[in-house]
């Protein structure tokens, strides 16, 4: 089991002394804004931007600094950063493509149920190698990682003693990240809310949802292991479906950077970083699942049979998508053939 010791030892080891706080440049010639939903003590933050920032602030020496506004504090709501960093409000953002829809309909085959098959690591490195298959999303921004959790399980408000059907979700409200998780939550017959992650534990304490489709990665700083008391996924450790992030910089306020400024941001923003932020989210899904057992709550994994049916009904939704994305002259087929195969060459 991953202690939180060993996971701040694997940010360290990733990108050097970590600090709670980037430190600025005396005189930096560019000073770049980061703006993200979750709170300052995220996996987000602390192990993925900070240590960024920090390197390439040193990679610089100190000729570009950053500023990190956590949890919406430069203002509007967690759907409107993509606009943020397009238009220019923000220099830089991390968000979820699934707070937009339509908007990154390529991308969406990475997380669907069945092509992403729980290895972050896996499927990170699938998208990097892949981009030209999704490259048509981002003209109008410059990305410097996407990447996915390990996937989303099922929490559950209340106690089950053990899953034999699927019929178990008939009617159930479960909050979805994405559209594609809700197509995901509407083949379990139940009913999804959607909603940014940061509204989900009021929600489940309040009742108005019972359960959601998260990592436990997010276990720590929403404190789920005290509202929920059941977690669940397939017998492999398989997940229903995943969420693709996107961590981006305005496209003009990156190319009007000094030709070495760019190369140094576009050198730790790579496949390496790709790779080990697979890693680190990896590693962060044991803390959780290490909080849900110690709060007193469970883990179940499907049987072979109710895992199979997940499998089937994962696959109506890879289905719903290509026909839909398909009707718009995308090669939906062709995306889903290619991410399955590049997944699948990482998965270990």
């Amino acid at each position: 089991m991953l202690t939180g010791r060993k996971f701040r030892a694997l940010v360290l080891g990733a990108f050097g002394t970590l600090t709670s706080t980037v430190a600025m440049a005396a005189d930096p010639e560019v000073t770049l804004t980061i703006h993200h939903f979750l709170s300052p003590k995220s996996t987000t933050q602390v192990a993925m931007i900070e240590p960024w920032a920090q390197a390439i602030e040193k990679a610089s020496d100190g000729r570009i600094a950053f500023e990190i506004f956590p949890s919406m504090s430069m203002g509007g709501k967690p759907p409107e950063l993509y606009r943020q960093v397009r238009d220019g409000a923000a220099d830089i953002v991390w968000t979820l493509i699934g707070y937009t829809p339509g908007v990154f309909p390529r991308s969406e085959a990475f997380e669907l149920p069945t092509v992403h098959l729980g290895s972050s690591v896996a499927t990170n490195l699938a998208i990097h190698d892949n981009f030209d298959l999704i490259a048509d999303d981002y003209e109008d921004i410059k990305p410097l990682l996407l990447h996915v959790h390990d996937g989303n399980a099922i929490h559950m408000r209340d106690f089950i003693q053990d899953v034999l059907s699927l019929d178990e979700f008939n009617g159930k409200k479960l909050r979805t990240p994405s559209r594609t998780g809700a197509w995901m939550i509407e083949a379990l017959g139940a009913e999804p809310v959607g909603m940014p992650v940061p509204a989900l534990p009021q929600a489940l304490s309040k009742g108005a949802v019972d359960g959601a489709l998260v990592p436990f990665e997010i276990f720590p700083p929403l404190k789920l292991a005290e509202l929920t008391q059941t977690s669940m996924e397939g017998r492999k450790k398989q997940r229903f479906g995943t969420s693709v992030f996107m961590y981006a910089m305005n496209k003009d306020r990156f190319e009007e950077l000094p030709e070495d400024l760019q190369t140094i941001i576009e050198e730790h923003s790579g496949r390496a970083f790709a790779k080990k932020m697979g890693e680190v989210w990896e590693a962060a899904e044991s803390v959780g699942k290490r909080m849900q057992h110690e709060s007193g709550g469970t883990i179940l994994r499907l049987d072979d049979a109710t895992t199979e049916d997940m499998l089937t009904r994962g696959q109506s939704v890879v289905d719903k998508w290509v026909e839909e994305v398909t009707s718009k002259d995308i090669d939906g087929e062709g995306i889903v053939e290619k991410a399955r195969a590049a997944v699948r060459k990482y998965t270990y």
